[in-house]
């Protein structure tokens, strides 16, 4: 049997934290309200964050705080504070990108272990090693690394250092998104947390004394996208990643939602599981991560430079979740709370926790006093219904329907 690594799954909120212990994480990243780089994901105050510990453990989850953001002279001063409250709180680990938030790491959260974060950009054994010797317990390295790299790093590093690598998720068009393209455009830096995404973005060009004359740029009939990437996905060859030796593979995504969070957490969960079993992979997982929103799929820098993508930028969304269990009974009887709407007699899809999708019509429903319901329309109202088996709570209702931008 192989060696199975840490699935390690994005949380940008106490829902999003939920979602992906519930559906299979080894341990959950997530930030407080300060010095993380996701400063539009949800986040933690420092009420939530010994709650969000607590939740983890219990489900035997390890947590890991990102404190990877570059923090100025005026900044540093708040930092040990924040270190001592996440010591306090039983974080298991730091992701750090700092040098001398790395060292204040090392002396006010004693009891945390160290990560070093993908920003410093980990290219090479020597830089492993370095980072190893000055007491990380992890690097989580460049995600321009081809798996030939990364087996030599493992070859050429203690074996206690773990080696972390990104393998599902939006790609950064620059160097280990070191970008000044968002704060020079917009006035939001990327290195704090903040990236408006212009990397995103449709160009045109305009001549000095044609203002208000735009220029398409064409790569082909279709225009171009000159810094477009498209998102990774590795879920088809988790055996070539566990044979390079990495510790965790890492799924990307604290600003997106909890059921992308639950769905993709889910997929790699069994994928992981079944290639560590000499089983093959059941197809229904790969068909899962299409069934998020996300850009079209590639496998990053691991085989090699991907290669540009020019047709657009747009997400391809073409499921929306309508309703999450919150009770359901032995016969399938359960309450449920409303996300989005749909009706009886709609195709639906089930899924949950350690559940592979379930496909039905939907029955004739109830609201709470027990009163005939065909379509729930009231956001988050509470309802019943018949489900074809018995699922546990935060199980999702889905349907097919094409939200995705057309222009």
């Amino acid at each position: 049997m192989r060696q199975k690594p840490e699935l390690l799954a994005p949380a940008g909120d106490m829902e999003r934290l939920k979602m992906a212990v519930l559906y299979g994480a080894d341990a959950v990243y997530l930030a407080g309200e300060s010095f993380g780089m996701r400063s539009f994901a949800g986040n933690f105050s420092p009420e939530e964050l010994p709650e969000a510990v607590r939740f983890a453990h219990k489900h035997q989850v390890r947590v890991h705080v990102t404190v990877n953001t570059m923090p100025r002279n005026e900044e540093i001063a708040a930092l040990p504070q924040w270190l001592e409250q996440l010591d306090s709180a039983g974080v298991d680990a730091l992701i750090v990108a700092d040098l001398g938030a790395f060292t204040l790491a090392g002396r006010y959260a004693p009891h945390c272990q160290r990560h070093v974060s993908t920003q410093v950009s980990i290219a090479n054994y020597a830089s492993a090693a370095a980072w190893h010797d000055l007491g990380a317990s992890r690097v989580i390295l460049a995600r321009e690394l081809s798996l030939e790299e990364i087996c030599e790093i493992r070859r050429r590093t203690p074996r206690e250092l773990e080696l972390e690598a990104f393998v599902h998720g939006s790609m950064c068009v620059s160097y280990s998104g070191r970008c000044l393209l968002s704060n020079y455009m917009t006035g939001r830096d990327s290195n704090r947390g903040a990236c408006a995404q212009p990397c995103r973005y449709q160009y045109y060009l305009m001549e000095e004394k044609r203002p208000g004359e735009y220029f398409p740029v064409f790569e082909d009939e279709k225009g171009t996208y000159i810094m477009n990437s498209r998102d990774m996905c590795m879920i088809d060859h988790i055996g070539d990643l566990m044979d390079a030796g990495l510790s965790s593979l890492k799924i990307e995504g604290r600003a997106k939602s909890a059921y992308y969070a639950a769905i993709v957490t889910n997929a790699y969960r069994h994928a992981i599981d079944d290639t560590a079993a000499g089983r093959p992979v059941d197809p229904v997982w790969r068909e899962e991560v299409e069934r998020v929103s996300h850009r079209h799929y590639a496998t990053g820098f691991f085989y090699g430079p991907p290669g540009q993508y020019y047709e657009n930028s747009r997400y391809i969304r073409e499921w929306q979740v309508v309703a999450l269990v919150t009770a359901c009974g032995q016969d399938g009887a359960a309450v449920l709370t409303l996300r989005n709407k749909f009706a009886a007699g709609d195709i639906l899809e089930l899924v949950g926790p350690d559940l592979k999708p379930l496909t039905f019509q939907a029955p004739p429903m109830e609201d709470m006093d027990g009163q005939p319901l065909l379509e729930p329309k009231n956001p988050q109202m509470l309802f019943r219904m018949r489900l074809p088996q018995a699922v546990p709570p935060w199980s999702i209702l889905r349907i097919a329907r094409d939200l995705s931008a057309k222009s």
